[in-house]
């Protein structure tokens, strides 16, 4: 069985992107199970802090979630055409102290999607999480790309109902759980 951990990259109640992420719990294939992470808990990165009172505890509680993992889904929303900063925010933290990179980050397969409410989904966040990922080592999913655009069409009291997407999320899944597997 394999373990994929999504993370959405939205703190709102009302987000896209979570709702997103539900429907990836609900749409895993057979052998996969697909677990929910959330970055609420998590504070602004402050190297004083870090130095005074060391790793925050949901810092670690997710750390040891992201090292338990097969894998990593990215639920990324777009903001003013990048990555939001809470999420890059989470990513940060999780990559402290430095010497933890590799055990948290290093060729762990992952896997970006996201819906935004505009136009063009979230083309432009995915692509700007491309350093990132590469900077920690990580071994991205290109197998296939899922950028829902105009998400309030798809999404009915936080539940993705268009069929033609939720096959789309379904084999997006298909496909990581076979990068998974490689």
């Amino acid at each position: 069985m394999a373990t994929i951990l999504g993370i959405s990259g939205s703190l709102r109640a009302g987000s896209f992107n979570t709702a997103l992420l539900r429907a990836a719990v609900e749409l895993a294939p057979p052998g996969v199970i697909v677990e929910q992470a959330t970055l609420h808990g998590i504070p602004l990165y402050d190297g004083d802090v870090e130095t005074r009172d060391g790793i925050p505890a949901a810092v670690e509680a997710l750390k040891a979630r992201v090292r338990a993992a097969d894998g990593l889904l990215l639920c990324t929303p777009e903001y003013n055409n990048g990555i939001p900063g809470p999420f890059k925010n989470a990513i940060d933290w999780l990559s402290r102290p430095p010497a933890d990179i590799k055990s948290v980050f290093g060729g762990r397969p992952v896997a970006v999607i996201g819906a935004s409410p505009g136009g063009f989904g979230t083309t432009l966040a995915q692509a700007a999480w491309l350093p990132v990922l590469r900077t920690l080592g990580t071994c991205p999913y290109f197998g296939a790309k899922l950028m829902l655009a105009r998400a309030g069409d798809a999404f009915t009291d936080g539940r993705l109902t268009d069929e033609t997407l939720r096959e789309r999320l379904r084999a997006y899944l298909q496909g990581f759980a076979t990068f998974l597997a490689r």
